[in-house]
């Protein structure tokens, strides 16, 4: 990934791409609440390695975990800079969780995940529903599991969120995807 964009460019179109595609879209019906209330904390990171990057979630991790819900309910920790490949950024995903057990935060916080070129198993590159989990830029999502437990004791079919996230890109498609305008330049992937 190329260094041309600021950290405000890249907080800007990650949050294009919450208000078009993930709020828009309805992919999360929990984080329009959160978003108005302006309880997500947006943090870039400056790594470009990941054993920075572990570092600096852990100091996140730790951030979200002694600030009130109602301050920063929500982390975004996008890291343009290192795990750009899927492959390797979805392997740091075990680190991540083994992380969360040793700062005994499991329980407490989880951790999301969400990359440009996000890819679930049995699926081809290009298929679809991949783009449920598809942002400007690889990010860990930093969620309360307080705030998941409530949010879903809230919301009628919970369990429904996902085959129905699957169903609406289906109908929009990939020349609906593009006209929502929330990947990043072709030169900074």
């Amino acid at each position: 990934m190329s260094a041309a964009l600021s950290d405000d460019d890249i907080i800007a179109l990650t949050q294009l791409w919450l208000e078009r595609a993930v709020i828009g879209l309805n992919l999360c019906p929990f984080a329009k609440a959160v978003h108005v209330k302006k309880q997500i904390r947006y943090v870039v990171s400056s790594a470009t390695t990941p054993e920075e990057l572990l570092d600096e979630l852990m100091r996140e991790l730790e951030v979200i975990a002694e600030a009130p819900s109602s301050k920063i309910d929500t982390t975004l920790l996008i890291h343009p800079y290192v795990l750009s490949d899927f492959l390797d950024y979805n392997d740091f995903l075990g680190v991540v969780d083994d992380t969360l057990e040793e700062m005994e935060l499991d329980g407490i916080l989880q951790v999301a995940s969400m990359h440009p070129y996000y890819q679930f198993a049995d699926t081809e590159p290009d298929d679809i529903e991949n783009y449920t989990n598809r942002s400007p830029y690889p990010m860990l999502h930093l969620l309360r599991e307080a705030s998941i437990v409530q949010a879903v004791a809230a919301y009628p079919e919970a369990e429904d969120i996902f085959d129905r996230n699957i169903e609406t890109l289906r109908r929009i498609g990939h020349e609906g995807w593009e006209a929502l305008g929330v990947d990043a330049p072709q030169s900074e992937k």
